[in-house]
Order: structure tokens, then C-alpha cells, then sequence
């Protein structure tokens, strides 16, 4: 018996809507109905004339309607705007392709009219109609390495069509190849390499080629094998091939292509190697990016030598944009490059070929039931502020991600639904975004506007009785003509513009009234309190209910509140009235509280700036007083110093002293030099109070003996005759060391001359003789 009672007791709270989200209006700075509604999606305004009272803030309108139907509001006084939604175009779901116009997706166009905040939700359902047109379009590395499995493509022809024709009669085939860019390093750039890159007892062989598109859609299958039957091996240098290049042009060069509107569209991506991709053109010089653009001259992509290879996430965004589902057929070495890149590009499946591809066909096949089974919706062009969810509702929903929805499993003419929820968290209007299944081109396309503005059943009274007859009523609230004021328009303003009267009521150009009363006529009438009591003062900023509290109890219980401070009890004191009146522990041994620097609160002194507990006696940050109270010292023992001439103002009423021989005080001893120079040795003890001291000075002060002048004027002169002499002994070495110097220099010429022991035809000696012509001999 009681198992069944909780049963229907949980029965009852589902009914009631006991586990929904409870509706909450979240408001602040409500002044309309057109605010209200905006505040938050659960907000519902009451227009009803007598609902508020004088005095009262209109935004007591704005509430939930729960609320406001418990304070009396009437059902039909409630405005509060609902989601609605038109769908302005539903064409019904086509059970096959023999009409022209197949539909698959509807509906296809929707209105959405929507509060912010709110959410709605709507369905879309999803058929695949049999025998829906498909285009393939054969995509093959025609590198060297694939010689083989061109061979085996070119006799697949028949088996090709054979199997598309098991999926639908309106099949088309194109095919396309790829190499990779011609230039350094990636194909050998020699004149006969580019036109033979293969090797050379390889006689059919075509020249080097990026991306060439060999034959557009075409439900011809003779046309189909002779073209790929015309079709040569071609070589390049490294590994990775240029198939993102071709996938690009593939994907936007429709009009070359052949692509219909109303088809299915598989790329089939053949290969046995990895791939080039953005920022691999580096290696070659080719820094420009790629554009995303045709560039198809006489069926070959024009640009691959001078544009970098596409990004994945490019190239995912064109797949995706022309609506192109991808397989990528290829070798079991390259399946988990492949596979990792399938997870970043929309509808795409890997398959593995055989190392001659005479699997292909098989795999092709799998492949796409694999794609057409499995049904995503997702969105494009979402507006900014709008927020999608998809709930699948099918017979195998896929796993839940984000911005999507996914059911697998789907059959041919088997209808599904998606249950997608819209909400608008701003206003907006006008804004539209799609919404359609991954890799068909079919969309809905939904448009939002949003309800922002109340549309209140208004008297048509210009100036009605409930404004004083000088206003009238919008949404329940009176709009006041020119020249009144106030709630009811009941004040005439004057030469006093309405400005002017709500600054009256404004604290240091603060909110008005502190956003707790209404300005009327320039003075601010206060509203009522939570509690039912009142707020007070000129600006309505008092209130007797948010004191400080102690122990949980306003003002401690021991005081009353009034104007948020708290006013004690006789005996009682602090902030919250917490501590009873008492100076016992604040008292000091000379009988004074807290030695005079501070005061005595909840038994505890409270020191002024610097000085400590518990008896404000030492004060480890303020200045020495050895240094501020030296001008006094000096003026007061020595009559002199800055302060001689107002010494007794200036010093004698907070420093009393005497002059002794010898200290009698404890303290430290300071000593400071006066102004004449002389050093002042004196002891000071702090009194009650900052600024008290009592001061002990020795009678003598130590001065220096004055310089004596002879002894300096004979100094500096011998000095400078000391400072003379060492520069002429400096003088006389320097011209000693030269003349050292060149006669060193001398001596040694001298040593390396060589003399010649030759007589000199040039030189006549001294001696001269003379013969006498007379002389006739000697006898």
C-alpha cells in the first residue's frame, strides 16, 4: 500500500510539472512593460490601473504570472509575450525520384517569432526518396606506383555503372587524375623527365601533370571507358601526391564538373600514398595560399605551380559548402593517414583497396551505404546570440555532439524527425540561417524576429481621469503631458524643467531617491521596506533594518538600529553593540587610559598612527625623537638654534627640562650636533600623551678647537713649493730619458757603419812644395 501511494505521489509531481525548471523573473531598473519583458524570458508585466499603490515603484508590475496573479493581477491585465512559430513553406516529402522536384527535407521555409530568452522547439523530417540521382566522380593517383591498378580501372567500367544502377537509374560517372605540382621537389623539373618522368623501359607514359580533368558526368558508359582507356601512368619525385590540389578544383569547379542540383555527390579518391598539404609549397617557393577558386584552362588546373596546396579545413569547407560526400579508396599502408583524415572533413568513409584495386567497386558500394545510411543535420550561418539544439528521433540515434544531430541506420523511405530548439538570448530582426542534412543540398531556411515590445490594450483617453487629466495611460503606467510630474502626473512643474526637480532628488548626482522612492515634485517619497517598515531621509537612504550584526543579532541585541548604525544601549559599545562599557584593561600604571595616544573601545585600547597595544607606550615606526625634538633641546639649554626667538611657544609647553651634570633617566643617551657645530649629549623620557617629553641636558657641549690659520697658510705654501720641485725633477728626467734615448740611437749607427780603407781622389793633404827655379844642385 505504501509503494503505491509514493507511486502516485511521483505520478501527481510530473503532472504539476514539479520537476520542470521553475519559472524565475530576474529584474532590475524596470521603468516599462517593454523593460520587463526584456529582463528575462519568465517576466510577465500587469497593466492593470489601480495595481500599484502611491509611492510604489511601477516595478512591482514586473513579475512571474504566478506571482502577479497572487497579488491580484487579473489574467487577462497580464502581458506576457509566447514564441510563435509560421511555417510558410511545407512541400510534402517525395516517396521516390520519378517526379523532378524530389523532396526529401521539409519543411523548407520557417518564421520564427521569438521572445528572448525563451526556447521553442519545432520538427523536421527527413526521407530518403529511392533511386535519387547520384554523381560519381573518380578521382585516381595516376603516379607510377599505380600502374597496376590503372590497368585493372580501365576494364571496371561495366561494374562501375552496374552497381550504381543497383542504387539508381539516374547514375552519371566523371573521371579526373592527379600527379602532383611540377616543380622542385616534388617532380623532376629536366626537359625529358617533365615529358617522361617514368622510368625508362616504361614506354607508355605520360608528361608530368598536377590535376587534370579527363571527362565531366555522363550516364554514357562507353564514354566512360574510353576516356580512362586513353589515360597513361605519369611519375613525380616524393611520396605524398597532390591530391588535395584536385579534391579543391573538384569540389568548386562545378560547371566543368558537371555536378546536378538535385543529385547525390561522391568524390571516389583513389591512392596508394599520403598527401601534400598548406605549407608544404614553401619547400617549393610558392608562398601564395590557396584561394579556393576554379582555375581549370583546357582541363588542366592552371595554377598548381604557382598556388600552395588547400588546408583540410579548406577543403572541408568547399566539400561541405557544394554539398560532396568523399570515399577515399586506398592502400592498407596510407588507411590511418586516412582515416584520421576523414574525422576532419564531413561525410567521408575509407576503405581499403587491394594492392591492384580490383576491389574497388565493392568498396565504392559499402561505402556509400555507409554515407547515405547515416543522416546529420547541422546548421549554417548561425546569427550571433541565436542558440540550436537537435534532439534525433529515429529508431538508432546517433551519439549526442554539439551544433549536431545524427541518426544511423537510416533506410530508403524510412522517415525521420529531428526535434530542433531555437532561442534568441538578444533582440533581433530579420535574421535568418539554414539548417540541412550533410551532403544534400535541400535546406530549411529559418528566419527570427523577436517580440521586444509589449503590445498593451491602451485607453484611448488622451488625458484620462487616473493621470489627474494631464496624461495618459500606457501599459497601465501615465505618460504625463508637458509641464507634469509624478506617478499620477499630479505635479505642475513650473519654469522648473522636469530635470531639475529629479536632481533635487539625487545625492551626489547619485540614483535617485538611492532607488528607494519616487521623486515627486522634487522631493523623494519613500517606499515601504521588506518588512513592512519604511524607508526615511531626504533621499530615502535610510533604513533601520541592515545594522551590523554580533552573535546573530542586530546591534548584538544590546543597542537599536537607526540609519544603519547602531545606537547603544547605556553600558554597551562597539560597531554591534557587542562589548560592554569598560576602560579597566585600557588603564596604565600613571592612571591614564591607554598613556593618552589612543582610545579605550570594547575594553581594548585602539592606539592612534604607530604606536602599539596593549597601552599605546611604544611606537617602533614613528620618528627618532633624538633628531625632531633637537632644535628644542638646543633652544631651551643653549639658547640658540632655529627655534631662539620663540622657544617658549614653540617648545616649552611639551618638553620640560633641566640642565645636569651628570644623567639621572634610563632611556638611551642622544647625541646630536647643534647648529654651531657643537655635539648636544641629552636623555628624553615620553610623558602621557604623543607629544610629552621631559628632557635631561648635559651642561657642557663638546666643540671642536677652531683651525688654526698660520699652520694652514704654511702648509699650502710648501706645498705648492713641494708640488714645484717634484714638477721640475719630472721636467728633468723627461728631457734626460730623450737625450738617453737619441744617444743610444747614435752608438748604435755608428756600430752598423762600415768604413772603406781607399784614398779619397777628392783629398790634398796639408804639405805644399816648392821648387826654387834657381837653385842649380847641391855643389
Amino acid at each position: 500500500m505504501d509503494q503505491s501511494v509514493l507511486l502516485l505521489f511521483l505520478l501527481l509531481m510530473l503532472r504539476n510539472g514539479l520537476c520542470q525548471q521553475e519559472e524565475v523573473c530576474s529584474k532590475s531598473l524596470i521603468s516599462s512593460c517593454d523593460d520587463c519583458i526584456k529582463s528575462g524570458p519568465y517576466c510577465a508585466w500587469c497593466q492593470a490601473l489601480n495595481f500599484t499603490k502611491a509611492g510604489e515603484q511601477e516595478a512591482v508590475r514586473c513579475d512571474t504570472k504566478a506571482i502577479l496573479r497572487r497579488k491580484g493581477c487579473q489574467e487577462t491585465e497580464i502581458i506576457s509575450p509566447e514564441n510563435k512559430p509560421e511555417i510558410t513553406k511545407n512541400d510534402s516529402l517525395s516517396a521516390s525520384s520519378e517526379n523532378k522536384e524530389v523532396v526529401q527535407m521539409s519543411p523548407q521555409k520557417i518564421n520564427l517569432q521569438l521572445r528572448p530568452g525563451l526556447p521553442i522547439s519545432f520538427n523536421v523530417s527527413f526521407k530518403r526518396a529511392e533511386g535519387y540521382p547520384v554523381d560519381l566522380y573518380y578521382l585516381m593517383d595516376l603516379s607510377y606506383s599505380m600502374k597496376d591498378d590503372l590497368n585493372n580501372v580501365k576494364n571496371l567500367a561495366n561494374d562501375l555503372f552496374t552497381a550504381l544502377k543497383k542504387i539508381t537509374k539516374y547514375a552519371r560517372i566523371g573521371f579526373g587524375a592527379f600527379v602532383d605540382k611540377t616543380v622542385l621537389p616534388y617532380t623532376n623539373t629536366n626537359k625529358e623527365k617533365l615529358l617522361k618522368p617514368c622510368d625508362e623501359d616504361y614506354q607508355q607514359c605520360q608528361a608530368a601533370f598536377g590535376y587534370r580533368h579527363v571527362l565531366s558526368m555522363t550516364p554514357n558508359e562507353a564514354d566512360f571507358k574510353n576516356k580512362v582507356g586513353e589515360q597513361f601512368i605519369s611519375g613525380n619525385l616524393d611520396s605524398p601526391e597532390g591530391s588535395l590540389d584536385a579534391m579543391m578544383q573538384a569540389a568548386v569547379c562545378g560547371d566543368k564538373i558537371g555536378w546536378r542540383d538535385n543529385s547525390t555527390r561522391l568524390i571516389v579518391l583513389t591512392t596508394d600514398d599520403g598527401f601534400h598539404m598548406a605549407g608544404d609549397g614553401k619547400l617549393a617557393g610558392i608562398l601564395e595560399p590557396n584561394d579556393e577558386r576554379c582555375h581549370m584552362e583546357n582541363n588542366l588546373y592552371a595554377k598548381s605551380s604557382e598556388m600552395d596546396y588547400p588546408s583540410v579545413g579548406q577543403l572541408a569547407t568547399e566539400l561541405e559548402k557544394n554539398n560532396i560526400q568523399t570515399i577515399f579508396a586506398v592502400t592498407q599502408n596510407v588507411e590511418p593517414v586516412y582515416k584520421e583524415l576523414s574525422k576532419m572533413i564531413p561525410k567521408s568513409e575509407v576503405g581499403v583497396l587491394s594492392s591492384d584495386s580490383k576491389n574497388v567497386v565493392q568498396l565504392i558500394e559499402g561505402a556509400y551505404n555507409a554515407l547515405s545510411s547515416k543522416v546529420t543535420m547541422t546548421h549554417d550561418g548561425l546569427p550571433e546570440n541565436v542558440r540550436i539544439a537537435y534532439k534525433p528521433i529515429c529508431s538508432y540515434p546517433g551519439q549526442q555532439r554539439e551544433n549536431q544531430g545524427v541518426c544511423d541506420q537510416v533506410h530508403v523511405g524510412e522517415e525521420i524527425k529531428f526535434e530542433i530548439t531555437v532561442t534568441a538570448d538578444t533582440c533581433m530582426e530579420n535574421k535568418s540561417f539554414t539548417i540541412s542534412p550533410q551532403g544534400i543540398k535541400e535546406t530549411l531556411t529559418v528566419t527570427i524576429n523577436t517580440k521586444c515590445q509589449c503590445q498593451c490594450e491602451d485607453h484611448k483617453d488622451i488625458s484620462h481621469p487616473h493621470c489627474s487629466n494631464s496624461g495618459s495611460i500606457n501599459c497601465g503606467i501615465c505618460r504625463c503631458h508637458e509641464g507634469h510630474v509624478g506617478q499620477f502626473c499630479n505635479c505642475k512643474i513650473g519654469d522648473k524643467d522636469e530635470h531639475s526637480l529629479r536632481a533635487s532628488c539625487q545625492r551626489d548626482n547619485g540614483t535617485e531617491c538611492e532607488g528607494r522612492g519616487d521623486c515627486v515634485c522634487g522631493q523623494c517619497v519613500c517606499h515601504n521596506t521588506d518588512s513592512g517598515s519604511n524607508y526615511y531621509g531626504a533621499f530615502c537612504e535610510c533604513d533601520d533594518e541592515h545594522c551590523e550584526k554580533f552573535q546573530n543579532q542586530q546591534c548584538g541585541g544590546n543597542g537599536k538600529c537607526r540609519c544603519g548604525k547602531c545606537k547603544c544601549n547605556d553600558g554597551f559599545e562597539g560597531s554591534a553593540c557587542q562589548c560592554k562599557s569598560s576602560d579597566e584593561s585600557c588603564r596604565t600604571t600613571n592612571n591614564s587610559v591607554c598613556n593618552d595616544r589612543g582610545t579605550c573601545k570594547c575594553n581594548r585600547c585602539e592606539c592612534k598612527g604607530g604606536y602599539q597595544r596593549p597601552h599605546c607606550l611604544e611606537c617602533p615606526g614613528c620618528p627618532d625623537p633624538c633628531q625632531t625634538k633637537l632644535n628644542c633641546i638646543e633652544c631651551l639649554g643653549f639658547d640658540s638654534g632655529l627655534l631662539k626667538k620663540n622657544c617658549s611657544i614653540a617648545c616649552s609647553k611639551n618638553i620640560s627640562h633641566v640642565m645636569v651634570e651628570k644623567f639621572t633617566f634610563s632611556p638611551k643617551e642622544c647625541r646630536q650636533k647643534d647648529s654651531e657645530g657643537c655635539w648636544i649629549l641629552f636623555k628624553l623620557v615620553q610623558l602621557v600623551g604623543v607629544e610629552n617629553y621631559k628632557a635631561e641636558i648635559m651642561k657642557q657641549r663638546e666643540c671642536p678647537e677652531p683651525p688654526s690659520v698660520i699652520a694652514i697658510i704654511a702648509g699650502s705654501v710648501a706645498a705648492v713649493a713641494l708640488i714645484g720641485i717634484l714638477l721640475l725633477m719630472l721636467i728633468k728626467l723627461l728631457i734626460y730619458m730623450k737625450d738617453l734615448k737619441e744617444f743610444k740611437k747614435f752608438e748604435n749607427e755608428k756600430k752598423k757603419s762600415k768604413w772603406a780603407e781607399a784614398d779619397n781622389p777628392l783629398f790634398q793633404t796639408a804639405t805644399t812644395t816648392v821648387a826654387n827655379p834657381t837653385f842649380t844642385g847641391g855643389e
